[in-house]
């Protein structure tokens, strides 16, 4: 690709797998664009293979005009600017054409589409304003200045009126100049749950000023609790979330999907497709996302790596009503994988793996004799890594329903059936 510097004409080619949209020039030369779309001619000042829009020339008649007033400066989202339904059709390309690099074609459903104002959790940056005011919000698009928010169209509502409570609680954090907290803020049936991280620690870490101080914040804004990296600093009531029928306590600084309705449409597929199974196993499981919901229909085999996930699980599947029976255990499974032979006795197999995938666990599956398999993923091309390596071993890949739980954002879920 060509590097250019200073201002062009383009038209926009398409958009890029980061939402950027790639722009061509009239002697061919192409550079990434914000807030462009395709057909569109534009108007670019660029710098490298990157770009910033000067003005749209010629609109494309899918470009409508987004909802949140902080877009253009917010990092947070990319693609306001798109109609939904060829924004969601992007979506689902990314995922076909992340298969079709591997060979491998399936059955595309319906997506599932997060209405706006459904996110539980956010991750809120804080740094130090003029005259003792705390700014809160996201960082700028491509940079570490921070935009400070006042309405965020994809968060839940209730989390969007507390955010002067969480400028207020910010505060104590900041007391060493290094420090550069970031307030990850999740809606549990309890009140909010804040885990802050970026504390600077070798100095001593937090004072106990600064913990009583935060602490204050928290009883008076009601907080149901407050931790730093896991630590406690505050506790008015235990965090519980809903999991299918399990009632979870939430661990400190604990996984959660970001959008109940995407877990619960993920999870729906799950179970759709495991019917009739005997026994399962639900592995990189968490607090049990889909664990319960499996646990209705047969006895499970749950692992993660994170022994608090695991010891949640445990103890909400205690009193969860009308499930078989579930083991769960803490297990790297990068490390330490399900090996073929202990999924001797499973005859489904759900695994919900980080970013990074699940290759080795993958391969340990294909060469097993386990029938069914569900896939779900936050990374198009680990993917579509990992069910080479199933279809390899003798799976062929069925249904995949595109998730968009991360609503305007370049980030694409998926849930995916194989079976032998």
């Amino acid at each position: 690709m060509a590097k250019l510097s200073g201002d062009h004409e383009a038209r926009v080619l398409r958009v890029g797998g980061q939402g950027d949209g790639v722009c061509q020039t009239v002697s061919g030369e192409t550079a990434f664009a914000p807030f462009t779309l395709p057909d569109e001619t534009v108007r670019i000042r660029a710098e490298g293979e990157r770009a910033e829009l000067l003005e749209v020339l010629q609109l494309s008649a899918e470009r409508i005009e987004p909802i949140c007033p902080h877009y253009f400066a917010c990092g947070g989202c990319a693609l306001q600017h798109w109609s939904h339904a060829p924004y969601l059709a992007w979506k689902q390309d990314k995922v076909v054409a992340a298969l079709a690099r591997e060979g491998l074609e399936g059955e595309m459903t319906a997506p599932f589409a997060a209405p706006p104002g459904s996110r539980r959790r956010l991750a809120l940056h804080a740094r130090k304003g003029e005259k003792g005011a705390v700014r809160l919000g996201y960082k700028e698009r491509r940079s570490w200045s921070l935009v400070d928010i006042e309405v965020c169209p994809i968060a839940d509502p209730r989390l969007v009126a507390a955010f002067p409570l969480l400028r207020r609680l910010a505060s104590p954090f900041l007391e060493h100049p290094k420090s550069a907290p970031t307030l990850h803020v999740t809606l549990t049936a309890t009140g909010l749950d804040v885990d802050i991280t970026g504390v600077e620690a070798k100095s001593g870490g937090l004072s106990a000023d600064a913990r009583a101080r935060a602490a204050r914040v928290a009883a008076e804004g009601d907080l149901a609790r407050v931790t730093m990296s896991g630590e406690m600093i505050y506790m008015a009531r235990q965090p519980m979330v809903r999991l299918g029928p399990a009632a979870v306590a939430l661990p400190p600084g604990g996984f959660l999907q970001a959008v109940p309705e995407a877990e619960d449409a993920m999870a729906a597929f799950a179970v759709e497709h495991m019917q009739g199974a005997k026994r399962i196993a639900d592995l990189f499981c968490g607090s049990g996302a889909f664990t319960y919901r499996l646990a209705a229909i047969a006895p499970v085999l749950a692992a993660d790596s994170d022994p608090l996930a695991i010891k949640a699980l445990i103890a909400a599947a205690a009193s969860a009503p009308g499930l078989k029976s579930i083991t769960a255990e803490a297990r790297d499974l990068f490390r330490r994988p399900m090996l073929s032979q202990d999924l001797k006795k499973i005859d489904a197999v759900l695994f919900d793996p980080p970013r990074a995938g699940a290759e080795m666990q993958s391969r340990q599956i294909a060469a097993s004799k386990v029938p069914i398999v569900v896939a779900i993923s936050c990374d198009p091309a680990t993917f579509a890594r990992d069910a080479r390596i199933l279809t390899d071993g003798g799976f062929q890949l069925g249904k995949v329903m595109v998730v968009d739980q991360f609503l305007w954002s370049p980030h694409v879920e998926l849930a995916a059936v194989f079976t032998r």
